[in-house]
């Protein structure tokens, strides 16, 4: 497994600097149940409002149930299909929009299912994986198929798997899977005191 770490203005935790969103997956290399396990337990322990956990997970294995996978895997763009096909593991990550201990909306239901979407990847890259989520999908025809109710929203699907050695990433995917990482300067998009000063 070759490794794209963040080039940061500071040292960060070294899984945070590791975890990227690559592209090239091993399709000969499925996951253990156990492995699959963690990662919903990783999600599982993300912080949420008032301990609502809004997050649904659909979880869609290859090994065990094939035909579900093909279904999400038809769900995806032509782009993201053309190289998810080869993760063993797809999930749909779906918030939900209404508390479910309590009466009301939840507003804050996307924000924690993405705190769970984080954690789980960060767990990936603890374990030797690669995931990359993905917006590019057909979000109704997610909803229809997987039978997702009314009141959650489906937010993202994501890809996980090993990734493929180097030397066996396909020459039409090389160039991107290498192509050096980049984020905007820090204050860009983090400011000091008020909208717009940058924290330097």
């Amino acid at each position: 497994m070759f490794e794209k770490k963040a080039e940061t203005q500071v040292a960060i935790d070294d899984l945070l600097a590791r975890r990227w969103s690559g592209r090239a997956f091993d399709p000969d290399r499925p996951l253990a149940r156990d492995q699959i396990t963690a990662l919903l337990e990783a999600a599982r322990w993300a912080p949420s409002c008032f301990g609502d956990e809004p997050w649904r997970f659909i979880v869609f294995d290859r090994e065990t149930n094939r035909r579900a996978w093909q279904q999400a895997i038809d769900c995806l763009s032509d782009g993201n299909r053309a190289w998810a096909g080869d993760a063993p593991l797809l999930l749909l990550v779906v918030a939900g929009t209404r508390f479910n201990r309590r009466d009301g909306d939840n507003r804050w239901g996307q924000y924690d299912t993405g705190a769970a979407a984080m954690s789980l990847c960060v767990q990936a890259t603890s374990m030797g994986l690669m995931v990359h989520q993905m917006g590019g999908f057909d979000r109704d025809a997610a909803v229809t198929t997987f039978a997702v109710p009314e009141s959650f929203e489906a937010m993202a699907m994501m890809a996980v798997g090993y990734q493929l050695p180097l030397d066996a990433i396909p020459e039409d995917r090389k160039d991107r899977e290498l192509a050096p990482r980049r984020r905007d300067p820090l204050g860009e998009h983090f400011y000091n005191g008020t909208w717009g000063e940058p924290l330097n």
